[in-house]
């Protein structure tokens, strides 16, 4: 009777890849074939950037390279060598909330939030390329975005009033925002049916 040796699975080979991440330098070891989305919540512990359907249809995973958004579920961690990565643990400077955040925050327009990080990123990629954007230009922006839980008018009203906010202006949330369209003037007495 013959015998075989003893096959043991190999180590998997790792690359060691050298990138920023929220302006910080790192160097990183994994396996080559580990996604963005891997190295980042695996390797880096940055667990804001979400699984969603890890096939490129959701956009809920989506993270900033060289201030471009991409799917790191379909980005090999290998393609960041060099470059610079921005995630939502990255947006908030020092001083409190980037504006995107304060908007989506004082509008509601996170529900669940599983989506929010990368709805997040992808308008603040938008709004680094264009300070007043229109409404179709925000829509068209976010289309590969998807959330389960809202009507998506909430966040695109949390964008806009964001980059009113980035551009200096003094803007506030309309009423109907806040309060609905059963309110009063006012927006603090409800509307009694005459």
């Amino acid at each position: 009777m013959e015998t075989f040796p003893d096959i043991l699975p190999a180590e998997p080979t790792r690359v060691h890849v050298g990138f920023q991440v929220n302006g910080e330098s790192v160097e990183v070891a994994f396996a080559p074939h580990k996604t963005l989305l891997e190295v980042l919540r695996e390797d880096l512990a940055l667990t804001g950037t979400k699984h969603g359907c890890e096939l490129g249809e959701c956009g809920t995973c989506a993270v900033l390279v060289d201030g471009r958004p991409v799917l790191s579920c379909l980005y090999l961690g290998l393609e960041c060598a060099g470059r610079r990565v921005e995630t939502v643990e990255g947006m908030a400077p020092a001083a409190g909330l980037h504006p995107l955040q304060k908007a989506f925050a004082d509008l509601g327009a996170a529900q669940c939030g599983y989506c929010t990080p990368g709805i997040l990123l992808t308008a603040k990629a938008l709004l680094d390329a264009n300070a007043s954007p229109t409404l179709d230009e925000i829509k068209e922006a976010l289309a590969g975005n998807l959330c389960r839980c809202t009507g998506y008018i909430k966040i695109f009203e949390a964008v806009e009033l964001a980059a009113a906010w980035t551009r200096g202006e003094d803007a506030e949330p309309r009423k109907e925002t806040l309060y609905g369209t059963d309110y009063d003037e006012s927006g603090l007495l409800p509307v009694v049916n005459r």
